[in-house]
């Protein structure tokens, strides 16, 4: 018996040698350390880029990706796309897929994966295209290995080595080479603190490995992931792109090379148009006031349509036929206000900014490269604080940029070279709403309300698209998105005003809501809070690993006037004014008798912006639980 189950045993393992030995060891989903799946969707076994540049419109890179995916959410992560234009051809494409065993389940050549355009429906015309893989898991875990070479004659935008990739996914192995045949290179580097990079920086190869990178979770009111991930930063000092050629090796150089190579000559606006910006500007003198009737015309004249062709992408279409079609991306409406301005005799500057309404980024200045930067628009020079003008909107006032291009450092392009400056914020205070509200409470608990709402700054920014909706989307917008508690909402009148001179977006709604009050032992209980409820509390974590940022902070005030049924009157004592201060902001609730059996409720919260330890997350979170607590105070009114 004993012999027997030695046998057994014996041939057990030799087939399962036998079938180890037949599949591709290295891509067994068993083999990754247990410290590399934990949070993580999906991990990257092994990512490796050698760029060969061999001259200056030669450049060849070579990528072998290798990523294990642990679970539906990890599909996305698989990367399997290849983008090419005009200037880039993919020579080699292919991809083979394993399952967990690390047996080989498919192979896909170049011809099958997916051919797209790069770019959305709302672009005009672009020649960028991408590859990318269309694949349907059957089960988890499953391995991907991507390879794919690119030759192209654009060695102006190099890519950069960013071994994290996104939140939840881990990275195994990560290498990055740049071997240089021609010309030289700069590079920075990011965020190596913490991780494990090994590099070799030569003037001819500039090498970075990395390993066991652990995945991380993303947390509520956090720095992005760029803030605190590993990346290095690769340009060329000599270049060409689209056969223009170019060099240099920091942001004034840059901005030189950009306006004689990219702007110069493109500015021209002949015949009707010049005469009409003549006309418009005749007898003012105010350099600011030329500029308001300027932008206003081109607000008028012209709408927004991607373009993504021209040198690198970056050169805007000439001024004269943004002029003759009515429109363009924004490096084309940017350059056509730039032309406008400078026919009413007002300096502007051409400036690319990187675009983002999550967090603001700003460009890195001490390190200049064509890689940053997705943006245009327009800045005029004052003696005081700079006028920055968002160029592809038709309802954007004069001079307000928002959360897009808001509180950052953008490239100014100038006859000089380029110069680093700081756009337009907005702090706490300056994004406010105030709220007025006279609110009429029936004895069976039905509601009757005029409500004025005037929103600035960032607030603003979040509202005044709200024109261009109709009645219908603008009713299921305050029903679902502002007063999604108050049930029973409907609305006789929607008013709203967008005072671009102010910058002010000003709401004037008039609703009803049906048994907003309810009874409850002869007694009228309800919410005082009814147009301004608070009830964002950030999410509870146990072991809070990142640190605490708030992006923006705001102010909102809050005055309304109650009138009670007639004979009814509070049960019991109003609640004492309430008020909460710290470091994180401020709030403030008070309850009033008014004659004429009304009651007055003022409410304000301020939050501060800032960056904070991770410790002080608890800290910020039972805050806002307080204001939120007491945004659903409910009080009592009896007639008895």
């Amino acid at each position: 018996m004993k012999t027997q189950t030695s046998k057994a045993l014996f041939f057990v393992l030799l087939f399962v040698v036998q079938i180890t030995f037949s599949q591709k060891l290295e891509y067994l989903s068993l083999l990754i350390p247990k410290e590399l799946k934990e949070n993580a969707n999906a991990v990257i076994r092994s990512n490796k880029t050698i760029i060969d540049v061999d001259a200056t419109d030669l450049m060849y890179i070579n990528v072998e990706r290798v990523i294990t995916v642990l679970n539906r959410l990890g599909n996305r992560k698989v990367g399997a796309v290849v983008g090419y234009d005009n200037n880039s051809k993919i020579m080699k494409l292919s991809a083979r897929i394993y399952n967990a065993f690390g047996k080989e389940i498919k192979k896909v050549n170049k011809s099958k994966f997916i051919d797209v355009s790069a770019v959305s429906g709302g672009t005009l015309y672009s020649d960028s295209r991408v590859k990318y893989l269309d694949y349907t898991p059957i089960s988890y875990p499953y391995t991907v290995k991507l390879e794919y070479q690119l030759k192209t004659s654009s060695t102006g935008f190099l890519p950069n080595w960013n071994p994290l990739e996104g939140y939840l996914l881990s990275v195994e192995n990560s290498s990055y080479i740049l071997n240089l045949k021609s010309g030289s290179a700069r590079v920075k580097e990011i965020n190596f603190e913490g991780y494990e990079v090994e590099k070799s920086n030569s003037t001819n190869q500039i090498s970075y490995k990395a390993k066991n990178i652990f995945a991380i979770k993303n947390e509520a009111l956090s720095p992005v992931l760029s803030d605190y991930a590993p990346k290095a930063l690769v340009a060329l000092n000599n270049f060409k792109t689209d056969g223009v050629s170019g060099f240099y090796t920091n942001w004034k150089e840059f901005g030189l090379w950009m306006n004689n190579s990219l702007l110069v000559g493109r500015n021209i606006i002949d015949g009707a148009t010049k005469t009409k910006v003549l006309e418009l500007v005749e007898g003012i003198e105010d350099p600011i006031e030329k500029a308001k009737v300027v932008y206003k015309f081109m607000q008028e004249k012209t709408r927004y349509i991607s373009v993504q062709v021209g040198i690198g992408g970056i050169q805007p279409i000439s001024a004269n036929e943004v002029d003759n079609v009515g429109y363009g991306d924004c490096k084309g409406l940017t350059n056509y206000t730039k032309a406008l301005l400078d026919i009413a005799g007002v300096t502007s500057y051409y400036s690319h900014i990187e675009a983002n309404s999550n967090e603001p980024v700003s460009f890195e200045k001490d390190f200049a490269s064509l890689e940053q930067g997705n943006h245009v628009i327009l800045n005029i020079p004052t003696k005081g604080n700079d006028i920055w003008l968002e160029c592809t909107s038709q309802i954007t006032p004069f001079g307000f940029l928002g959360d897009f291009t808001d509180d950052r450092d953008a490239l100014v392009i100038t006859p000089e070279g380029g110069i680093i400056k700081r756009t337009t914020s907005y702090k706490n205070e300056q994004n406010l709403q105030l709220t007025k509200a006279d609110i009429v409470l029936d004895e069976n608990g039905n509601l009757k309300a005029g409500i004025e709402v005037q929103s600035q700054g960032i607030q603003y920014d979040s509202k005044y698209f709200l024109g261009t909706y109709n009645v219908n989307d603008q009713e299921n917008y305050y029903k679902s998105s502002i007063w999604m508690y108050n049930n029973n909402m409907s609305f006789d009148k929607i008013e709203l005003v967008n005072d671009k001179d102010k910058v002010a977006f000003i709401e004037k709604i008039t609703t009803s809501i049906k048994e907003y009050a309810t009874e409850s032992s002869g007694k009228l209980l309800f919410r005082v809070n009814v147009f301004n409820r608070n009830g964002n509390i950030p999410k509870r974590y146990r072991k809070r690993k990142l640190p605490l940022k708030i992006n923006r902070g705001f102010k909102d005030v809050d005055e309304f006037v109650i009138s009670l049924p007639e004979g009814y009157k509070v049960d019991g004592d109003l609640f004492a004014e309430r008020k909460i201060e710290n470091k994180f902001g401020m709030y403030q609730i008070s309850v009033e008798q008014l004659e004429g059996n009304k009651l007055k409720y003022n409410r304000t919260l301020l939050v501060k912006e800032g960056s904070y330890p991770k410790e002080d997350y608890k800290k910020y979170r039972d805050f806002r639980k307080k204001v939120s607590r007491n945004d659903n105070i409910r009080i009592a009114i009896t007639n008895q």
